[in-house]
């Protein structure tokens, strides 16, 4: 089984591969010290198992499970911290376990007997469910590596075949998501003005429409005007006159 430890603290780190070297057949293929890290190492390793801590700097663990739970295949994160309440929030990131710092041993054991477990149905497990709390970055594969896109740094978003792009503040990038799933995720920062295109809300500065009866949407960083379509207009001049 292989394995990636994440954690802000070398001591920390150093624990837990002590603890997993008394488990035969635990490999410990990466460790990183920020959940930009232990994302690009399971996107190069693909691990079956993360220990993730929560509080790092830049994006923390909640935010890295995020992540990891559209990975595929999806591996088993369990939490490693010191505070008992985000709980809540690391079940609803599809962790499967959340041990206590210190980590004791028995403890560490059960959750790579639940890893294990998980592993081996891992091709009957459903997709992760829906998180009740957005992330705060998007998240674009890039020839083997990550690129994470602050969600309030995005323009706009754009459906384009199985891809959609994502506009945003230093350029364009593509990422495996539908537009729906961000609708439904993002909603109250992103307007539809298409059924390929959501805008952020903070972007719009004005809809005209143009000679050809045509509507188009203007924003504030926009190279050029975007189309909007005729079941959207209504709701989008609500918006507007909202902003």
């Amino acid at each position: 089984m292989k394995v990636v430890i994440a954690d802000d603290e070398s001591l920390a780190r150093e624990r837990l591969r002590a603890l997993l070297a008394e488990h035969p057949g635990i490999e410990v293929v990466a460790e990183a010290e920020n959940g930009l890290d232990a994302l690009q190492a399971c996107s190069q390793h693909r691990p079956d198992m993360v220990l993730l801590d929560i509080a790092m700097p830049g994006v923390d663990g909640l935010e890295a499970a995020r992540h990891l739970a559209a990975f595929d295949p999806r591996p088993a994160v369990v939490f490693c911290t010191a505070y008992d309440e985000h709980a809540l929030s690391a079940f609803e990131a599809a962790a499967i376990d959340y041990l206590m710092k210190p980590i004791r041993p028995e403890r560490l054991a059960a959750a790579v007997e639940r890893a294990r477990t998980f592993i081996a149905g891992r091709e009957s497990q459903p997709p992760a469910a829906s998180n009740s709390q957005p992330r705060t970055h998007l998240c674009a594969r890039l020839r083997g590596s990550l690129r994470l896109i602050p969600v309030d740094e995005v323009h706009y978003l754009q459906a384009e075949e199985k891809y959609v792009v994502v506009h945003h503040a230093r350029g364009e990038d593509l990422i495996e998501e539908s537009l729906k799933s961000l609708e439904e995720e993002f909603g109250g920062r992103f307007v539809r003005i298409h059924r390929n295109c959501l805008v952020a809300r903070h972007e719009l500065v004005e809809i005209k429409r143009i000679g050809d009866g045509h509507v188009q949407a203007i924003l504030r960083h926009g190279k050029a005007p975007l189309e909007v379509s005729r079941r959207c207009v209504a709701g989008l001049r609500e918006t507007v006159k909202a902003l």
